[in-house]
C-alpha cells in the first residue's frame, strides 16, 4: 500500500463496519471463520476507507472471502486471482488490494501466475490459507498435502512431495514473506497489518484448519500441549528462542540450523533473526525448519524494499505520455496496421 496515498487523517472504523450482509457459508468449525474476523479487526486500524479495500479471489473456499467483507471484491476464477489483482492495481494505484487464495487455488492451476505476480513485485497483499486438502472438492489432495497422505484421488497415499509455500515465495524474491496461524488471533491480526503496511507484494501463508476434510492437519505443532515446543515465533532483532520458559534456541552450525539448550550454549550463540537482510538465504533456511526436528517458525520471515511493478509501469505511461502526447485509440484501432478479414 502506497504511504503517498493514505488520508491526512486516519478514517475511524470498526471491524462492524468490514462485516457484510451475506451469511457465512463455511462448515462449522471453519479455520476461515478466525482468519475473516481477525481480517475484519487488522483493516479497522489500517486508516483507510472501506471503498479503498478491493478482496480478489479464485475457487475454493477461501474464494468465498470477498463475499463477506463489507468492502469491493471480485470472485474470479480458478488460480487467476493474482493475475486480475495486477490489472486492477495498475489500473487504481491508489487501491489496497487483496488476493485471498487456497493451496489448490494458488499453487497448483495458479501456482505461475502467484510466482510471476510476486516475482514482479507488485504492490498489493496474498493471503494464501493452507489447509493440505481440497476442500470445497470435498477431500481431494493437495500440493502442500504430505507424502504419503490418502484421500479420495490418492487412496494408496500421494507419492509427491510437497510444495513449501514460503520456499516459493522465498525463491521468487518476494519483499515480504510472512507465516500465521488461525488460532493464533493476536498474532494473526498483527501480521496482517504488517502486510497493510508493506509496499509491495506481500506474501503470508495461514495455517488453516479444514475441519471435515483434514482436521488438525496441523495439531503436531499447533495443540495447546505441545505448541510452546513447536513454534517459534519469529521477532527482529531478538534470539531464536523457543519452549515453554524459552529453554531452547537455534543456532547455526555451518550453514545448517540446530536445536540446542540456551542454558548449555548461552543466548550470544543462537541465531539473531534479522527479516530485513538483504539478502534471502537465512529467510529462506528458516523455511526449510519443520516438525519435528524443528520448531515450525511463524512471524515476519523477510520484510525489505524494492521498487513496485505497478509504480514503474505507471511512472513509464506518465513519461511516454508527457514525451509522444495521450494517443488517439480511434486511431490506432483504425490504423494502417487494421487487418480487414473476408
Amino acid at each position: 500500500m502506497n504511504p503517498e496515498t493514505l488520508p491526512n487523517e486516519p478514517i475511524k472504523l470498526t471491524p462492524k463496519d468490514f462485516v457484510s450482509g451475506q451469511d457465512v457459508r463455511w462448515c462449522p468449525g471453519c479455520g476461515d471463520y478466525s482468519i475473516l474476523s481477525q481480517m475484519q479487526k487488522a483493516l479497522a486500524d489500517v486508516g483507510l476507507p472501506r471503498e479503498k479495500f478491493v478482496f480478489v479471489s479464485g475457487i475454493g473456499c477461501a474464494a468465498r472471502f470477498p463475499y463477506y467483507m463489507n468492502t469491493y471484491g471480485f470472485h474470479t476464477i480458478h488460480g487467476r486471482a493474482p493475475a486480475i489483482a495486477t490489472g486492477l492495481k495498475c489500473a487504481n494505484p491508489d487501491l489496497s488490494v487483496w488476493v485471498i487464495t487456497g493451496d489448490g487455488d494458488g499453487l497448483s492451476i495458479g501456482g505461475n501466475h502467484l510466482i510471476h505476480c510476486i516475482r514482479r513485485n507488485l504492490d498489493l497483499n496474498i493471503l494464501l490459507f493452507n489447509n493440505k486438502i481440497y476442500g470445497l472438492t470435498k477431500g481431494q489432495y493437495s500440493p502442500t498435502s504430505e507424502f504419503g497422505k490418502k484421500t479420495k484421488s490418492s487412496p494408496d497415499g500421494s507419492i509427491e512431495h510437497p510444495i513449501n509455500p514460503l520456499c516459493i515465495a522465498i525463491a521468487a524474491e518476494a519483499t515480504f514473506v510472512a507465516r500465521s496461524i488461525d488460532v493464533y488471533t493476536q498474532h494473526l491480526v498483527e501480521t496482517i497489518k504488517r502486510a497493510a503496511a508493506h509496499k509491495g507484494t506481500s506474501f503470508v501463508e495461514i495455517y488453516q484448519n479444514c475441519i471435515v476434510f483434514n482436521d488438525k492437519a496441523f495439531g503436531d505443532v499447533t495443540d495447546r500441549a505441545v505448541r510452546d515446543d513447536r513454534i517459534l515465533v519469529l521477532e527482529h532483532g531478538k534470539p531464536m528462542r523457543f519452549g515453554k520458559n524459552k529453554e531452547f534456541g537455534i543456532r547455526l552450525k555451518g550453514l545448517q540450523p540446530e536445536v540446542v539448550k540456551v542454558d548449555e550454549v548461552g543466548e550470544k550463540a543462537l541465531l539473531v533473526h534479522n527479516e530485513q537482510d538483504p539478502e534471502p538465504n537465512l529467510a529462506y533456511l528458516l523455511t526449510q525448519m519443520q516438525n519435528p526436528d524443528f520448531p515450525v517458525p511463524i512471524g515476519v520471515f523477510r520484510f525489505v524494499e524494492r521498487p513496485t511493478y505497478d509504480g514503474m509501469l505507471n511512472q513509464k505511461v506518465t513519461e511516454l505520455i508527457q514525451q509522444q502526447g495521450e494517443g488517439n485509440l480511434e486511431e490506432v484501432l483504425r490504423g494502417p496496421a487494421t487487418w480487414t478479414v473476408k
